[in-house]
This record gives structure tokens, C-alpha cells and sequence, in this order.
């Protein structure tokens, strides 16, 4: 066997191994929300049933929090966005010998661990009567998740050619007005991808609404999984398995539905012309 075909085979089973511990945890999920009698092994369901999904479709575990969930996140989303294009805008349009170690800032912020900040953030929160609160909580997940967005919205933004702009200020356009009307127009799958990762990346977060919400009416579904795990260990894993699947349904319909945005690229072809 040749030295290129050894290497070809030995590639692909890496691929294979991969592909497969993904696929495993994912197969499973399918297999035990369908099983009654669910465990941590991979198995077929002997007689499959839908009752851990009738199970779990209650106001109380899944309706509710799935409502706070889409409240804080979507209203997070929207915040940071917004703060995220007025932020990187100056960022990119102006030079300056503070931008890149400014830049570099932002950046550094992304590595700080939440935990590290919860007990100080956990204190203000309590001063300024902001704890147990869904807006507070939305603000904090805006501002945690607003650093990276800046970082993404301005190399999208860099894209834009500037010449556009200047027509737009010869017509008489203010800078907001060229920022609304021209800029983020053009650069729509880049504020698509800021936006699905920015969801993404609050609908997974368990730790900030854990510590800032009390009210059990309040959780989102990220901290109401809880309701799954028993006493001693005991863990419900069929139903922990359908409200999985429910869970990440958002999600996934958010990316199938603007998935065609992303590959469309940012359309200027012929927009300097004239």
C-alpha cells in the first residue's frame, strides 16, 4: 500500500472517530427521549413512546422557561447588537494610535472567566436593586457578550467600501444616517453572524441567570433544567432527553432559516459604480 493511501485511510478513520463522538451524544438524545425507561446507555427504546415529551410540555418545566429564555436572550441580542455597530463603527472609519491597543482591550475582556466577576457583579446588583430583575439580567448578558461583538461587527464593517459614505455625506446624510442606511444594509450577513452567535452564546448561559434571578417564575430553561436531577443522584434521563431537544429547537430553526443569509456574502458587486 503506498505512502499517500496509508495516510488518506489513517485520516479518514481520525475523521470517522471524531464525527462519531459527536454523532454518540446526539444519538443518544434521540434514543432516550423516545425510551420510558431511559439510562446513560445507547440503546434502541424496546417500546417507543412520546411520554417523556407530554411528560415535560407543562407550563411549570418547559413553556415558561422557555418564554423567559427567549425574553432575556432575544432582548440581549437586540442590545448588544445595536451597541456592537455603534462601537465598532468609529473603530473602523478612524484611525488612530489608541485603536489597536483599544482593540486589543475588547479582545482581552472576551478571556475573562464569568465566574471571576459574578461576586463583585452579584454585589452591584443587590446595591442598585437591579437583582431578580429580567431587564437587569438582560443588561448583564448584553455587556458580556458585547466585547467579542464589537471585534466581529468591526472586521465586517471594514468591508463596506467608504466611497458609498462619501456619496451618501455629498447627498447631505449624517453620520447616523449613513450608518443606518448604508453601512449596515450592506454588511447583513455580517450582523446576522454577530447575532446568531451572540443568541447562541446566551441561550447556552446557565451561571448569570442562576445567580441573578431568584424567583422561580423567572428562570430561563438553561437554569430549569434542574428539574431533572432528583436526590442522591438520581437523574430523570428520558424526560432531561425530550426537554433537550425542545431546548435546541430555537436555535436550530434560527440558523435553518437565515442559514441562506449566510452564504449570500455582502452583495456590493456593482455599488461603486456610476
Amino acid at each position: 500500500m503506498k505512502r499517500a493511501t496509508r495516510v488518506r485511510l489513517a485520516s479518514e478513520a481520525a475523521l470517522a472517530v471524531v464525527a462519531a463522538a459527536f454523532l454518540l451524544p446526539l444519538l443518544w438524545l434521540v434514543l432516550s427521549s423516545l425510551d420510558a425507561e431511559a439510562d446513560l446507555r445507547v440503546r434502541l427504546p424496546s417500546s417507543p413512546t412520546t411520554e417523556n415529551f407530554s411528560a415535560v410540555l407543562t407550563d411549570e418545566i418547559t413553556f415558561t422557561p422557555m418564554l423567559n429564555s427567549l425574553l432575556l436572550c432575544g432582548s440581549a441580542t437586540v442590545l448588544t447588537v445595536a451597541c456592537a455597530a455603534l462601537a465598532a463603527y468609529p473603530l473602523s472609519r478612524y484611525r488612530s494610535r489608541f485603536s489597536r491597543p483599544y482593540l486589543l482591550t475588547i479582545l482581552f475582556t472576551t478571556c475573562l472567566p464569568i465566574t471571576a466577576i459574578m461576586v463583585p457583579v452579584y454585589g452591584l446588583f443587590v446595591q442598585v436593586n437591579l437583582i431578580d430583575t429580567m431587564y437587569g439580567t438582560s443588561l448583564f448578558l448584553a455587556t458580556s457578550q458585547l466585547p467579542f461583538s464589537i471585534w466581529l461587527m468591526k472586521n465586517f464593517m471594514d468591508g463596506v467600501p467608504t466611497v458609498l459614505e462619501e456619496a451618501a455625506w455629498t447627498d447631505g446624510a449624517s453620520m447616523l444616517q449613513t450608518l443606518t442606511r448604508i453601512v449596515l444594509p450592506l454588511m447583513g450577513p455580517g450582523m446576522t453572524v454577530v447575532m446568531i452567535y451572540t443568541f447562541i452564546q446566551l441561550w447556552g448561559n446557565f451561571f448569570v441567570p442562576f445567580m441573578l434571578l431568584l424567583s422561580p417564575d423567572q428562570l430561563p430553561a438553561s437554569v430549569s433544567i434542574f428539574t431533572f436531577f432528583g436526590n442522591y443522584g438520581s437523574v430523570i434521563y428520558g424526560q432531561l432527553a425530550a426537554f433537550s431537544i425542545l431546548y435546541s429547537t430555537p436555535v436550530l430553526l434560527l440558523y435553518i432559516l437565515i442559514s441562506r443569509r449566510l452564504g449570500g456574502g455582502f452583495a456590493l458587486g456593482g455599488a461603486v459604480k456610476g
